[in-house]
């Protein structure tokens, strides 16, 4: 029996719709039909009293979550855990992320991964490196000791994932374009961060194959008015794609809406960069022997260095409305729609016949009701 979600403001490519029901079958979209359809009478109606109804959320950078940190346990338990502590914020697909560290690490998070999806573990669709190929004049919080340059290995083990999406974070001025271009080659979607690369080698990299930008303006050159950067280069490219993190502390919510402004519609997304706290019970956490504490929704070092985030994707939804004056339909895409096509996934991230049937309902205040699928 089909279930229909009715009685909801359904998100679709063009708005919010009312006075229609989604009709889901076997983990799928079937039909978005009129509230009076005749199909409805043989299907299980859910009545949402009103609410919204969204595309899952997808998150492309999840450190950790439900007091694990993937760096710390790079297992198919902790890709599990991980998924199930921010599942109850809405998200329904989410790359692990792995900050920089040995290649035997890498490889266990990959093998993790791999398994992972084999083995049917909610929401996983890939994995996300955030190093090690990185710059140490914008390390942040990541272990310098642990940055060098790509090789030969390098590149076959970062290509490696058998199943579901890379994300790559490389310092384009540490990384040559011709390894750009051969990992993109072999599937790798490449992005830039950590990085302090001038303008010129940034649109190199851009040329070679970089699809996106980690973190907007965290831990990489900024654009002034003689040298544009990486930030410069990442808002005048109209086909790159950059990640964002809306939690107040990374970046000031006059800057985000100028790369708001500049970018081309649908070309920004949200991603929470968590840690452990995220749906656990413990405000802290060690990274690289470092330990952390978040207060106040701020994770950071003894030192003063942020130290990822406690943000939760409907957290960044609702922090987009109220700080970058974004209406509900566009933060909800930034969370969803865009995203998934960052990741090249065509059938997540929409509510439409034949996309997947990952759902959250959320109220009129945008606090998570429900999740499916």
């Amino acid at each position: 029996m089909a279930t229909a979600f009715a009685n909801a403001r359904v998100l679709v490519d063009d708005g919010f719709w009312d006075d229609v029901a989604v009709l889901v079958e076997d983990g799928a979209v079937v039909a978005i039909v009129d509230a009076d359809d005749t199909r409805l009478r043989d299907a299980d109606v859910r009545d949402l009293g009103g609410d919204y109804l969204l595309p899952g959320f997808i998150d492309c950078q999840v450190n950790g979550g439900g007091d694990v940190l993937f760096n710390d346990a790079p297992t198919v338990e902790t890709i599990r855990r991980i998924g199930a502590a921010h599942r109850a914020f809405g998200t329904t697909g989410f790359l692990p992320t792995l900050i920089s560290d040995d290649a035997d690490v890498m490889r266990a998070a990959i093998a993790a991964v791999d398994a992972a999806i084999a083995e049917g573990v909610p929401g996983v669709l890939g994995i996300h490196l955030e190093g090690p190929y990185l710059a140490p004049a914008r390390k942040g919080v990541h272990d310098a000791t642990k940055f060098r340059v790509p090789d030969a290995r390098g590149i076959d083990l970062v290509s490696s994932l058998r199943n579901g999406r890379t994300v790559l974070t490389v310092a384009p001025e540490r990384v040559p374009a011709e390894a750009i271009r051969e990992l993109t080659q072999r599937g790798v979607i490449v992005c830039a961060g950590h990085t302090a690369a001038s303008y010129e080698e940034t649109r190199a990299a851009l040329d070679a194959g970089l699809r996106g930008f980690t973190h907007l303006f965290n831990a990489m050159s900024p654009l002034t008015s003689r040298e544009p950067g990486v930030v410069g280069a990442a808002l005048e490219d109209a086909s790159s794609w950059c990640g964002a993190i809306v939690d107040g502390f990374h970046v000031h919510p006059a800057s985000l809406r100028v790369a708001l402004a500049a970018k081309r519609r649908g070309r920004m997304f949200l991603v929470t960069d968590a840690m452990p706290p995220v749906g656990g019970a413990s405000d802290a956490f060690t990274l690289g022997g470092i330990r952390a504490v978040c207060r106040d929704g701020r994770c950071e070092t003894p030192d003063g260095v942020l130290a990822g985030s406690a943000l939760d994707m409907m957290s960044a939804v609702r922090n987009t409305v109220a700080t970058l004056g974004v209406d509900v339909a566009e933060a909800a895409r930034m969370a969803s729609t865009y995203p998934a096509d960052f990741l090249r996934l065509a059938r997540h991230g929409r509510i439409a016949a034949g996309a997947r049937a990952t759902l959250v309902v959320a109220d009129r205040e945008l606090r998570v009701r429900d999740v499916v699928g």
